[in-house]
């Protein structure tokens, strides 16, 4: 049996404002011919499919247009999809009776029954060969929020000894239902220990201080592969082979420059084998003008020099500009986007700079010194911050007359 996993599609995402319609469309074509020519039997998805809870219709149209040109390119093969924390994950699951007919299993929603009790029948889904004779399971587990997993009492950590409870729970429930020779196999949609994260990462996903961060531990050493989704640089966790993160197939941020996406195959039966990966191609390239920060005029003159327009407007590469000042410039953005009129370039992001601060410290400012404080010595004490620099004349000039102004309207 052979398996393919990958996450984070976040279908519907848009780049610095810019929509990356063309972006997801080519990768999902991309992946349809990889599970064509790789002969790929299970495709597992481990959450965020969109990159919001209520996806616009084009988005969702592209997501179900997909399945279809899969599952009919591969009349066998099985995918299994489980939901991120940005995907909602009743609208995912609605269509679920519909597309458990042509093998695609979608699991959003952890439910319980009538006794409060966690239904892991529904995350228990059964991996069958071409004839339909059931080879392995997947615990098929979605992001997991407060209430989703079992309540341990006087816990010092509920939501990690909650989550690898349930992950335990639901390996002993397919161990009691599984014949002897079949594998297990597991996906989950979280952030675990010891994990690389980008930048984005770092800004959207770390929500809860780190204590969310589940270890490798909480996988039973029987199952066979973790495919996890969530963190979108693509590793192993916990010096452990068979758990991973396959990343995001498209890049999430300039820190992904030089970064390789991906997709992960492997092979299943008793253990898994010639477990690889395969480059996701780069559709829109990133740049970045200069590569380390230079100041302004310098950087308008490599704006200057890049080609002028050409091709799709779709492929034109996104372009984060650096720039190394010591003030502040008002009109900094005009001047940029000035420069590149006529470039073959889209401005996503501009990026700057000061001078490192040569001061030796913070300044400790006691509440008796606050009181003495006058606002241009506030004023004065934040530029020098921020600019390592002296306030100019003219601007220290234009901030007492604003002072005076506002001192005389008090009064």
């Amino acid at each position: 049996m052979k398996i393919l996993h990958t996450a984070d599609w976040h279908i519907g995402q848009l780049f610095h404002e810019y929509d990356r319609t063309y972006e997801h469309q080519r990768f999902l074509d991309w992946l349809v011919h990889i599970l064509e020519t790789e002969q790929i039997d299970v495709l597992l998805v481990s959450g965020d499919v969109f990159d919001i809870s209520n996806p616009a219709a084009a988005s969702i149209k592209m997501f179900y247009t997909f399945l279809n040109q899969a599952t009919r390119a591969n009349p066998d093969l099985q995918i299994i999809i489980t939901a991120g924390n940005h995907d909602s994950a009743s609208r995912l699951e609605a269509p679920k009776p519909l597309l458990e007919s042509s093998n695609v299993h979608i699991i959003g929603v952890v439910e319980r029954d009538e006794d409060g009790e966690i239904d892991y029948k529904k995350m228990a889904v059964p991996l069958h060969d071409a004839s339909g004779t059931t080879c392995a399971w997947c615990l098929a587990v979605p992001f997991l929020r407060m209430g989703d997993y079992p309540s341990i009492p006087d816990c010092t950590n509920p939501y990690t000894e909650g989550v690898s409870a349930l992950y335990s729970e639901a390996f002993d429930y397919i161990q009691q239902n599984k014949e002897n020779k079949q594998s297990i196999i597991a996906m989950g949609h979280l952030h675990a220990q010891q994990a690389e994260v980008t930048d984005l990462d770092k800004a959207e996903r770390l929500i809860m201080g780190g204590v969310e961060s589940i270890s490798a531990n909480a996988f039973n050493p029987e199952i066979k592969y973790v495919a996890l989704g969530h963190i979108h640089k693509a590793q192993r966790i916990g010096g452990k082979d068979h758990i991973r993160y396959s990343g995001s197939p498209l890049p999430m941020s300039f820190s992904e420059l030089n970064y390789k996406h991906q997709v992960i195959i492997f092979d299943l039966d008793s253990e898994i084998h010639n477990l690889r990966s395969i480059e996701v191609p780069l559709f829109v390239p990133l740049q970045r003008v200069p590569f380390n920060a230079q100041p302004l005029p310098e950087v308008l003159m490599l704006l200057e020099q890049l080609p002028a327009k050409g091709g799709m407007v779709e492929k034109t590469p996104y372009l984060e500009v650096r720039i190394l000042l010591d003030g502040p410039e008002p009109a900094l953005r005009h001047k940029i986007e000035t420069a590149l009129i006529g470039k073959n370039v889209r401005l996503a992001k501009i990026d700057v700079k000061y001078p490192t601060s040569t001061s030796e410290g913070a300044e400790f400012v006691t509440q008796e010194m606050l009181q003495e404080l006058q606002p241009i010595d506030v004023f004065a004490k934040v530029y020098q911050s921020r600019y390592s620099t002296e306030v100019p004349t003219d601007i220290m000039q234009l901030f007492q007359q604003v002072a005076q102004e506002v001192n005389q309207a008090g009064e």
